[in-house]
């Protein structure tokens, strides 16, 4: 029954052959449904990541800012540093050092991270300290911020002299006190 055998074995290359075909097409969509998930990943989630780290951000206007990543919220961070704190808006940062390989979907967030930059100029603000408001532009105020609008901080910059700064000029809040 030598046909027999022929037959068996040319089944089996077919087998093997078809079983190849489905597993290079399998690996093209895996990789291809990778490149697609990871297209939603956003910087603040890989940032979110990366709590208690610490990392380098190069910030426009500003330049390298580092320290321990302490939080991370709807467009904004804040980094603990030796010297000083930093809150950043997270538009203004160029690019990033130091960060997780993984992120974390902004679904598994704390309910306090969709708190926006208002919220950390606001608690400044009540603090009264006084900071660096560092502008994308490279200008900067040494200041103490008084009220936060909805789009804009008002800071005291001087004898009387009062500022508005939009956050969408600010790059970044550094600490002084």
């Amino acid at each position: 029954m030598a046909w027999e055998d022929d037959l068996f074995a040319l089944l089996d290359d077919l087998e093997q052959q078809a079983e190849a075909l489905y597993a290079a097409d399998r690996d093209a969509e895996l990789a291809d449904r990778s490149r697609a998930a990871y297209g939603e990943v956003t910087l603040a989630s890989r940032l979110m990541a990366s709590l208690d780290t610490e990392v380098r951000l190069e910030v426009t206007g500003v330049g390298t800012v580092a320290g321990d990543l302490e939080r991370v919220a709807d467009g904004w961070c804040v980094l603990r540093g030796p010297a000083q704190d930093w809150v950043v808006c997270l538009p203004a940062v160029a690019a990033v050092h130091g960060v997780s390989d993984r992120s974390v979907p902004e679904v598994a967030w704390s309910p306090v991270a969709a708190l926006g930059l208002g919220s950390a100029l606001r608690r400044l603000a009540d603090a009264g300290e006084r900071c660096v408001l560092h502008l994308r532009d490279t200008t900067s105020y040494d200041a103490v911020l008084r009220r936060v609008g909805a789009d804009f901080v008002e800071a005291s910059v001087g004898a009387g002299r009062t500022v508005l700064v939009a956050f969408s000029a600010l790059a970044a809040v550094q600490s002084r006190d």
